[in-house]
């Protein structure tokens, strides 16, 4: 008797392994996986209604990103410039030579 080993109804049901879990539990985690997912891509900017309109607007919008970031690392780098070649180009002509 001590050796004894029963089966749980649930490991041979065809619907728990198929859904990998209890039905109730599953559903429960594809509620709130759905619910993040949806908060995401709401954040990105995507509509439930209106799909491929979303997805056309997303790639506009990233592609706009991309040059609108090229824009602001040029403006920065202009401006650093602006100080830093000619304190690099002074100390260049001006600077004790080095051994040769």
């Amino acid at each position: 008797m001590a050796n004894d080993t029963r089966e749980l109804p649930a490991a041979n049901d065809g619907v728990t392994r198929f859904l990998g879990g209890s039905p109730v539990a599953v559903a429960f985690r594809l509620v709130l996986l759905s619910i993040l997912v949806g908060v995401v891509l709401a954040a990105v900017g995507f509509d439930p209604w209106n799909i491929i309109q979303s997805i056309r607007l997303l790639f506009q919008r990233l592609w706009d990103l991309g040059f609108d970031a090229v824009n602001w690392l040029w403006r920065y780098f202009l401006l650093g410039a602006v100080i830093v070649i000619p304190i690099w180009l002074l100390s260049r002509l001006f600077g004790t030579p080095r051994g040769r």
